[in-house]
């Protein structure tokens, strides 16, 4: 097994829409993943806030090709049955959620592939899904999970986590090679922003066209070509957020697309506002 302390780097703000406005209304903690569950957790954030009555901030988030297990206490979703702990699927869409009043989420990030891979099964059926985590994720985790809340430091309440996860990792727990494998693609993914086309992982890894389909799907639960267009649109809102003072067209190049409109479109239909209108705030 690799040291997989840096196996997908992706624990920023990359994805949250206008984060600096997200900073004003909200407490946020993250913490990174113990050495024994590395390899399948990416991070633990702990979010909170206390809004006024009658306000309201609307978080828009480009969410990662990843798994999240949550634990929410306060504004229940009525996909979770009133339960707290929370499964949320990759989601190919912009995730909105009102947050009102007084709440406090404990999430747990997966790395790509990584709750699959812990639980053996297949992501293909979370995709775009909210449900009870019950209904994937054994009940000894979910009753340990269940535990934390905002009466406990942050601290304690990732110790929690990692002990309830901890237990999905017998020590006899088989090596998943075909996992190792999704997650050096997704590293090259990552890390080399020349690949911008899919035929380029597949010469790379010795994979046919087919071959990774099957893996990504079944690990992430959507194809490596949308996997890819995510990470090079979080490239893209990133560099805008970041104050990005040089030309659409440039930018557009820059992150893997060939000419402005297509990119205008992608931008558009995922974000909700065209690149130019997103720069100048104009919402």
């Amino acid at each position: 097994m690799g040291d997989w302390t840096n196996a997908t780097p992706t624990s920023t703000t990359a994805g949250i829409l206008r984060p600096e406005e997200l900073a004003q209304r909200t407490t946020l903690e993250r913490y990174a993943a113990g050495p024994g569950l590395q390899r399948w957790v990416e991070n633990y954030w702990v979010l909170g806030w206390d809004l006024p009555p009658g306000t309201a901030h609307a978080s828009q988030v480009l969410p990662h090709p990843a798994c999240t297990l949550s634990v929410e206490r306060g504004n229940p979703r009525p996909e979770t049955q009133g339960q707290p702990v929370v499964l949320t699927g990759v989601v190919t869409r912009r995730f909105d959620v009102a947050l009102t009043g007084q709440a406090w989420v404990l999430g747990v990030k997966f790395r790509p592939g990584g709750l699959a891979s812990l639980t053996g099964q297949s992501a293909r059926p979370w995709r775009d899904a909210v449900l009870p985590a019950r209904a994937a994720v054994p009940d000894r985790v979910i009753d340990r999970l269940e535990q934390v809340g905002p009466d406990l430091a942050g601290k304690e309440c990732v110790a929690l986590a990692e002990d309830a996860l901890a237990s999905l990792v017998a020590p006899d727990h088989p090596n998943d090679d075909r996992y190792d494998r999704l997650l050096t693609v997704l590293d090259d993914m990552l890390t080399d922003r020349s690949i911008v086309q899919v035929t380029q992982l597949e010469d790379r890894h010795a994979l046919s066209s087919r071959g990774l389909q099957r893996l990504f799907h079944h690990y992430v639960g959507v194809g490596p070509k949308w996997v890819l267009a995510r990470y090079r649109m979080h490239d893209a809102v990133s560099a805008l957020d970041g104050g990005w003072t040089g030309s659409l067209t440039d930018l557009a190049h820059a992150h893997g697309w060939y000419d402005q409109a297509h990119f205008i479109r992608d931008f558009t239909a995922l974000v909700g506002v065209p690149p130019s209108q997103y720069r100048s705030r104009r919402v």
